[in-house]
């Protein structure tokens, strides 16, 4: 490993700045949703945005090695000694105007609660995104969704240090190129959120239903209260171990692990005639398949399950598994490494390519090692 850029005098400036606090021993284990990541240099707790932005400020300027991280739901991180510096998020303010629908939150505001508040005060729009883990700064990074809902719908501005120039703006959403589980942001060190202004609905009622298993639940595909919406969300997701739960190794996730592909409509006629031949003609015909910009979506979840793997894949006693609740998570049964799960997620997609030709793309961003 490389001699790290971080010196003694670069680690005194940052605990001069106001609203950082300086943190030796945590590891990527205690920071991320996986529980697993090795060792960073030093992290940089922030509790204000001009803290984040001064500590990023003053690292970029010395060339140091940096991650930004709040609720570490979304990345995958190496083993080992790791010569990076993370800057910890934790300015959560959060303000929601129930007359307006207006909602500003900072980048380390914990994303359930701005959800909850917003429920709360009777604004509709988010209430399909309840449960999912991580910080509010991360959801226009990859567009967060949900139930047939994403981050893209509501999201008005956020703020942001542009890092080329250390300049902090607030940058309209039409900016950021948002499109499927995408930003401008992400895998790219342009700039870092500092706070999102969504505008919500103030009467009651949540955004139009889109997504079968929701609508179902609920009985229809129509607006309903933002609350019982927001109930029936966290009751499929709980199902589904996709809420963080302490002492759930099921929960010990990166939540979806692979992103839904998009195919030409050929490829996806092909998938469906290769399920009609190994499965039958009632299994093609349940196969999930929706119009989408640049071809059809697919279920990650459903090829996964067809070409062969079942929920808790590979057993009992692997140290990663495939939840036991649903085959999209691959998850930390307690005493795993980071290099047990790129095996594991190799073997997933890999084995989906081989049944379908279909190659599934992890969502998580990957840090110090690649599948």
């Amino acid at each position: 490993m490389s001699d790290s850029s971080l010196t003694p005098d670069i680690q005194a400036r940052l605990s001069e700045l106001a609203g950082v606090t300086l943190d030796e021993r945590l590891t990527f284990a205690d920071l991320t949703t996986l529980h697993l990541g090795g060792r960073p240099r030093l992290v940089v707790r922030c509790r204000t945005a001009s803290a984040v932005a001064e500590a990023v400020t003053l690292l970029d300027a010395h060339a140091v090695p940096l991650l930004v991280v709040a609720g570490g739901s979304n990345l995958v991180v190496a083993d080992g000694e790791l010569d990076l510096v993370v800057v910890l998020l934790q300015n959560d303010t959060l303000d929601v105007d129930a007359a307006s629908g207006r909602v500003v939150a900072g980048a380390g505001a914990v994303w359930d609660d701005v959800v909850a508040a917003s429920v709360e005060a009777g604004l509709g729009g988010i209430e399909c995104l309840s449960g999912i883990p991580g910080s509010a700064g991360a959801t226009p990074v990859q567009n967060v969704g949900a139930y047939g809902a994403e981050i893209a719908d509501v999201l008005v501005q956020v703020q942001l240090l542009e890092r080329s120039t250390g300049t902090v703006s607030w940058v309209p959403a039409s900016d950021l190129e948002l499109a499927y589980r995408y930003s401008n942001l992400k895998f790219t060190s342009r700039g870092v959120v500092l706070a999102v202004e969504l505008q919500l609905s103030p009467d009651g009622l949540s955004a139009p239903l889109r997504f079968g298993e929701l609508a179902r639940r609920l009985g229809g595909a129509a607006r309903w209260p933002v609350a019982d919406v927001r109930e029936a969300v966290l009751e499929l997701r709980h199902g589904k171990g996709m809420v963080v739960v302490e002492g759930d190794h099921d929960t010990w996730s990166a939540g979806s692990f692979f992103t839904n592909p998009v195919v030409e409509p050929a490829v996806a006629d092909a998938v469906q005639a290769a399920v009609r031949t190994s499965r039958g003609d009632e299994d093609a015909d349940r196969m999930p398949r929706y119009p989408a910009e640049g071809g059809e979506k697919l279920s990650a979840a459903w090829l996964i399950e067809r070409a062969g793997f079942s929920k808790g894949h590979p057993g009992e006693g692997a140290p990663v598994r495939l939840s036991t609740k649903h085959t999209l998570a691959l998850t930390n049964r307690g005493s795993a490494s980071t290099s047990d799960l790129v095996a594991l997620a190799r073997e997933i997609r890999d084995g989906v390519r081989a049944a379908f030709g279909v190659e599934l793309v992890p969502e998580p961003v990957w840090v110090g090692v690649e599948i």
